[in-house]
C-alpha cells in the first residue's frame, strides 16, 4: 500500500496534473499544495463544468478531502480569497478542510509590480513570466525580508514591517525602473480587511501533516508547474522562481524522505510549454495549429497561447531520473487522434557528445531533435477506459513511451472529465 504520493510535472507544466490529482483523490484523505503560487493554473472538468483552481489543492472539490497550502508556497492573501469566494459559488464548502503554513510567505503587490517592471525593462529578452509576483516574493524569501502567514496575527508587527519593505521597493521601482511607486497604506488596509477571514486557516501544517503519516492516511502531494521550469534543473533563465523537482515535496512540506511511497511523473502525449525559452521540439504551421486548437493549449493562469511540440523523450527520461519516478500517466491521449503520424524525439545532434546522453541546458537552443515515426489511429479514444479499448496503433504508441523512458505508463488520461482515465496501475496499490 502507497499512502503517501507525489503528483509531478514532467516536462514544462500544463500537462495535466489537476485533473489526476481530483481523481486520485476520490481515494484520498489529505491533498498538499507544496511549491509555486498562483502562476499554477489546474484546470479540472465535473460533470461537464470547468472549474480552475490556482493555489487551493485540486482534491477539495471533494467533501472527504482536507487541502494544505505548505510553506513552500508563495501566497497572495487577494488571490487565495477570491478562489474561496469562487468554489463558494459553486456550492464547495472549505470550511475546516483548508489548513495553511503559517511559514508560507505572501505575496503583496509590490511583487507584482516588481515583476512587471522587470520584464517590461528586460524587453525583447523577456523571461515570460505570468506577471503574479512569484519569484520577487521568493526573493524575499531567501533574503530573509518577506512577511509570512503568521505575520497577518499580528497587526502591529505587520504595519511596522509592511511599511520598511514599501519603503525598500519603492527606492527600486521609482529611482531605477521608472515605474509608479506603491502605496504602503493601501496595502496595509487590504490586508486587514482580509486577515480575518484567513486567519483560523493558519497552522503549523509540518505537524498536521505527522499526525497524519502517523495515522496512515493517504496523502497526495500535488506539485506545479514541470519539472524543466525548476529552478536549478530547468532551462534557466527561463524557468520559474521555485524547486518543480521532487525535492521540493520534501523542503516545501518539512516531511522526510522515507515518507514518500511512489511518485507519478504526468506527461503529455506531446510536449508544450508557456513562455521564453529552448524547445527543440517545437511544431509549427499546420501541426502546431492542429495540436494548440484540438488541445485548447492556452494558459489557464494567463490566457497566453501555448507552444506545442512532439513529445521530447530525451528530456523525459531525465525527469525520470531527476525524480525517482515510480511511474508515468500519459495525458491527452485523445489530442492526437486525428494524426496520421505521430513523432516521438529519442536522441539529438549537435551537442557535442554521445547523442543519446542529457546534454547541458548551456546551447541547448542548438540541439536539433532525432525523431521516430509512428503510424496514427486514427480513431477516437476520447473517454475509453480500459486500455484494452484503445486502438492498437495507440497502445503501440504507449509501449514505445515506455521503452524510451525506461519506465512503466501507469495511468492514461483520455479525456478532460475525471472519469475519462484508464487505471493500468493504480499508484497506491502499485508494488515495484
Amino acid at each position: 500500500m502507497n499512502n503517501n504520493i507525489v503528483i509531478l510535472g514532467t516536462q514544462w507544466g500544463d500537462e495535466g496534473k489537476g485533473k489526476i490529482v481530483d481523481f486520485l483523490s476520490l481515494d484520498s484523505a489529505y491533498v498538499v499544495r507544496y511549491h509555486g503560487g498562483h502562476n499554477a493554473g489546474h484546470t479540472l472538468v465535473v460533470d461537464g463544468k470547468k472549474i480552475v483552481l490556482h493555489l487551493i489543492p485540486s482534491g477539495l472539490l471533494h467533501p472527504n478531502v482536507i487541502g494544505i497550502i505548505a510553506n513552500g508556497v508563495v501566497i497572495s492573501p487577494f488571490e487565495l480569497i477570491k478562489e474561496i469566494k469562487m468554489l463558494k459559488k459553486n456550492y464547495i464548502s472549505i470550511k475546516n478542510r483548508l489548513f495553511i503554513s503559517d511559514s508560507a510567505p505572501l505575496i503583496l503587490p509590490y511583487h507584482i509590480e516588481m515583476d512587471i517592471a522587470r520584464e517590461k525593462k528586460l524587453g525583447v529578452n523577456a523571461i515570460g513570466t505570468t506577471g503574479r509576483g512569484i519569484g520577487p516574493a521568493y526573493e524575499d524569501k531567501i533574503a530573509r525580508r518577506a512577511l509570512r502567514m503568521n505575520d497577518l496575527k499580528d497587526e502591529n508587527k505587520l504595519s511596522l514591517r509592511l511599511e520598511e519593505i514599501v519603503d525598500y521597493y519603492n527606492s527600486q521601482l521609482v529611482s531605477f525602473y521608472k515605474h509608479k511607486s506603491i502605496n504602503y497604506k493601501t496595502i496595509l488596509n487590504n490586508l486587514i480587511k482580509v486577515k480575518d477571514l484567513i486567519c483560523d486557516m493558519i497552522q503549523d501544517t509540518t505537524s498536521i501533516l505527522f499526525k497524519a503519516i502517523e495515522n496512515n492516511k493517504k496523502i497526495i502531494f500535488e506539485g506545479a508547474q514541470g519539472s524543466f521550469l525548476d529552478i536549478d534543473h530547468g532551462t534557466y533563465p527561463y524557468v520559474t522562481s521555485s524547486n518543480t523537482t521532487v525535492g521540493s515535496a520534501i523542503t516545501g512540506t518539512g516531511i522526510g524522505p522515507k515518507n514518500l511511497n511512489y511518485i507519478l511523473g504526468v506527461t503529455k502525449a506531446y510536449s508544450t510549454r508557456v513562455g521564453n525559452g529552448p524547445f527543440c521540439t517545437e511544431t509549427f504551421g499546420k501541426i502546431d495549429d492542429y495540436l494548440s486548437k484540438r488541445g485548447q493549449e492556452f494558459g489557464a493562469t494567463t490566457g497566453r497561447k501555448r507552444r506545442t511540440g512532439w513529445l521530447d523523450g530525451v528530456l523525459l527520461r531525465k525527469a525520470v531520473k531527476m525524480n525517482s519516478l515510480s511511474g508515468l500517466c500519459l495525458t491527452k491521449l485523445d489530442i492526437l487522434d486525428n494524426l496520421k503520424e505521430i513523432k516521438i524525439c529519442t536522441s539529438y545532434k549537435n551537442i557535442g557528445v554521445n547523442n543519446k546522453n542529457y546534454p547541458s541546458f548551456y546551447g541547448f537552443e542548438n540541439v536539433e531533435p532525432v525523431y521516430e515515426v509512428y503510424p496514427g489511429w486514427m480513431k477516437s479514444t476520447l473517454g475509453i477506459r480500459k486500455i484494452q479499448d484503445l486502438p492498437k496503433e495507440a497502445r503501440n504508441y504507449i509501449n514505445c513511451i515506455e521503452r524510451i523512458a525506461r519506465i512503466s505508463v501507469d495511468m492514461i488520461s483520455t479525456g478532460p472529465d475525471r472519469f475519462d482515465t484508464i487505471i493500468v496501475n493504480n499508484p497506491f496499490l502499485k508494488i515495484d
